[in-house]
């Protein structure tokens, strides 16, 4: 079958809300070239490229306008949302096959639509980044070591695509963030992570999760994770680049 392009808004069920995801079906007679050219051409934060697997019931892979990424959160969802719509499928368990590993999907059919849940993997921390990379973190965000929580690592985590997490303290403006995006890209490729993501503790406030993602998407929902398994429990913001 002939490669099928959709437009899918993730974690909303409002039109132009939410994330938006690029996701293409029957990918699998596209080259690699070719997927990160529709990558480019989509320009949402990431596209999902839906191709048959022996494993498991689908393998996806995913691109950025610029490069293939092991996984997204936001970009799985809006692929198994078309995939069950397509397929008119039930209440069901998917597995999936990534560069990030194998995950369970489960699909939720309920009043005529789909919710869709993503299994991620095991967090895991890196060793804290000092020293001369901290400050140029600090710097390339446009921040001061007052601006970070006392005693706070800043610290790469993962649950499958790795993001550095930065503790802000609560009364720092995060919608307010103009980083250097080409510092960050440099940093990126120094360390070998490609998002930053600062947060917040705001202690009593009913919205105690911020997003501020440059240049990628606000609701990074694996970032989000990362953040909840955070050992003093933060909550709060993110950046990509």
């Amino acid at each position: 079958m002939k490669p099928q392009i959709y437009h899918v808004d993730a974690f909303t069920s409002e039109p132009f809300r939410g994330n938006s995801a690029g996701v293409v079906l029957h990918a699998d007679t596209l080259s690699d070239a070719q997927m990160q050219l529709i990558a480019r051409e989509l320009r949402h934060s990431e596209t999902a490229f839906l191709l048959k697997s022996e494993e498991s019931d689908v393998r996806i892979r995913y691109f950025t306008p610029t490069v293939e990424v092991p996984i997204c959160g936001h970009a799985t969802v809006a692929a198994h949302y078309v995939r069950a719509t397509v397929l008119g499928l039930g209440n069901t368990t998917v597995w999936q096959t990534s560069l990030a590993g194998r995950h369970r999907v489960e699909i939720h059919a309920e009043h005529n639509d789909y919710r869709i849940t993503l299994e991620q993997g095991q967090p895991s921390f890196e060793p804290p980044l000092v020293g001369e990379i901290r400050a140029a973190i600090i710097t390339a965000l446009n921040l001061t070591e007052d601006d970070i929580v006392p005693g706070a690592p800043i610290q790469v985590a993962s649950t499958g695509h790795a993001k550095v997490m930065i503790l802000l303290k609560p009364d720092v403006d995060i919608d307010a963030l103009s980083p250097n995006l080409a510092a960050l890209t440099a940093i990126s490729q120094q360390i070998g992570c490609n998002g930053f993501f600062p947060f917040q503790i705001r202690p009593g406030k009913k919205r105690n999760r911020w997003a501020n993602v440059f240049p990628g998407d606000r609701n990074c929902g694996r970032s989000g994770n990362g953040k909840r398994q955070w050992p003093d429990g933060g909550h709060g913001s993110s950046i990509m680049a």
